[in-house]
């Protein structure tokens, strides 16, 4: 086992020895550390120039001795000590000061992104006796001006505070706060992070679609942080204090994973899984989990897969404990456990695989349509944004039963009905994957022989939800999404969804402004108009 962390170049053998010795010191639960201890941390460090620190488990065993330089101490890998939900590290910091100084800014960002049980500074004179020591510890409930509690400077000779006492009460506050959080409850715990260089109404839309995302996916939200910035941070996309905020806020709510709403670079993922010790993902990631969640042919599977492998292989050079969350997903359905072994040479190959089974499936949808044509059959693709109706309409028109529920991307696999028209004309029509702003590169290029649909489409019908108050930007989302994929020009019925949920009024508005039939999907007889549309066009 290493004994010390840090820099002890330049040490005396015996210097080194004393530290050494550290480890076999047991310290009485009552007790912060014993007089002894910390006569003898201050005289060495003292001697060396150096601070130096104790990590204390809460038998009062000392697990880690470090060596730092004359300002600071760096807090080794911890990743062995992991916290629960709601819970603390089970593992104290106390370390020296060679200046007569309180706890810096450092020793309370260390406290709060690390879950440290308590964070204490020994002050020494010039002679190596220890002052004073200075102690902090996290609030359990919320509190914005003081999110930790300093306790009174305690003297060397009275380290007596009924220490483990101390902490198991500020846990069972904790627990308390986060009363909502069951212990190995399977439903995972969601803090939502947003950093936008947007307008604030834009950056509250956008939160707002994420918070839609989280709860399709069947995470629980517990709390939101959001910050307005001209400039994201290049490493940790927010700033050092707001994330310093954002641990604390997921202790006290037990929250464990954190979402944001942002993509986040592998740089940033490594950065920001180095300060804070919870599981990170970014909405892209949270959009692709939520595919691997519903995708049920084994072509959508193999597509997920694929896109999620893609999304995986620039952050497999992430060496670090990041690995061991961004691998698993929400609530482990990522690609999978065991693709924290694999390397990239492995990855790569099986992403060769995927896309030769992408391209198997691609022939055979090539077979189909060849098939179609043989028949004069024309086809009609419904596109829109996701839960905006499409499989509801589907359903309607054809008299399926197209699985449809009010939640996000209800609908991966895509299905095709047959739909006779009055005057004796019969046509394919499709029900296609929904789009969503800001879809992931690697989802649009594995879903391709899925959306290849729309290229043969003679018309395409698209839903909008006029309900949603951000109709005007998903039209814009859908959109894009049809110029990226040359659609732009294929003949289109705009249909506005959900007018039983608007006032008439708002109704005849939207159509006039937008160009669109407003209906109802899930009544037969508000569709007649978009019918004869249909049949014109056709």
């Amino acid at each position: 086992m290493k004994k010390t962390y840090g820099n002890t170049a330049g040490l005396k053998a015996n210097q080194i020895k004393r530290l050494e010795n550290f480890y076999r010191r047991r310290i009485p639960p009552e007790f912060l550390l014993t007089l002894e201890l910390a006569r003898e941390i201050c005289r060495l460090s003292r001697e060396i120039r150096r601070q130096i620190g104790i990590l204390v488990n809460r038998r009062g065993k000392v697990c880690f001795v470090i060596v730092g330089d004359n300002k600071k101490i760096v807090i080794p890998d911890t990743g062995e000590y992991r916290a629960d939900p709601g819970r603390l590290k089970g593992l104290r910091c106390i370390h020296t000061h060679l200046t007569p100084e309180t706890l810096s800014e450092d020793d309370l960002t260390d406290l709060a992104l690390l879950r440290l049980d308590m964070m204490a500074v020994i002050s020494s004179n010039p002679e190596g006796l220890p002052q004073k020591i200075h102690v902090a510890h996290i609030m359990p409930k919320k509190s914005r001006k003081n999110p930790y509690q300093l306790l009174t400077p305690l003297n060397p000779g009275n380290l007596n505070i009924d220490c483990l006492a101390l902490i198991q009460a500020l846990e069972d506050e904790l627990a308390r706060v986060s009363s909502g959080h069951e212990a190995g409850s399977n439903t995972e715990r969601a803090l939502l992070v947003s950093a936008s260089s947007g307008t604030k109404r834009q950056a509250k839309e956008s939160l707002a679609e994420l918070r839609d995302l989280v709860r399709s996916s069947g995470l629980e939200i517990v709390g939101s942080v959001t910050q307005q910035r001209k400039k994201s941070d290049s490493r940790i996309l927010i700033g050092p204090g707001k994330l310093q905020d954002l641990a604390i806020l997921a202790l006290q709510e037990a929250a464990t994973v954190i979402i944001f709403d942002q993509e986040l670079n592998p740089s940033q993922i490594r950065s920001i899984t180095d300060r804070i010790e919870l599981k990170v993902i970014d909405r892209s990631q949270l959009i692709l989990d939520i595919f691997a969640q519903r995708a049920q042919s084994r072509e959508g599977k193999l597509q997920v897969e694929l896109a999620q492998l893609k999304y995986l292989l620039p952050r497999l050079v992430v060496k670090n404990t990041a690995m061991s969350r961004l691998t698993g997903g929400i609530g482990g359905r990522g690609p999978g456990e065991t693709k924290l072994e694999i390397n990239r040479r492995r990855a790569r190959e099986k992403i060769a695989g995927l896309e030769k089974a992408v391209f198997s499936v691609t022939k055979h949808r090539q077979q189909q349509k060849a098939k179609r044509y043989k028949k004069g059959l024309r086809v009609i693709s419904i596109v829109g944004y996701t839960n905006a109706g499409k499989s509801t309409l589907l359903n309607t028109l054809t008299k399926s039963n197209v699985a449809a529920e009010s939640r996000l991307f209800a609908t991966l696999d895509p299905s095709s009905r047959r739909l006779r028209f009055p005057r004796d004309i019969e046509v394919i029509i499709t029900d296609t994957v929904g789009f969503i702003k800001d879809l992931p590169n690697d989802l649009m290029v594995a879903f391709r022989a899925t959306l290849e649909e729309l290229e043969d489409a003679d018309l395409l019908l698209h839903i909008i939800d006029i309900s949603n108050p951000r109709y005007e930007e998903q039209i814009k989302s859908v959109e894009k999404i049809l110029a990226d994929l040359n659609l732009q020009n294929t003949a289109t019925i705009r249909v506005l969804n959900k007018m039983d949920r608007v006032s008439p009024q708002t109704s005849t508005r939207l159509s006039q402004k937008l160009k669109g039939i407003a209906i109802s999907a899930r009544s037969k007889v508000t569709l007649l108009p978009l019918i004869e549309e249909m049949e014109k066009r056709i």
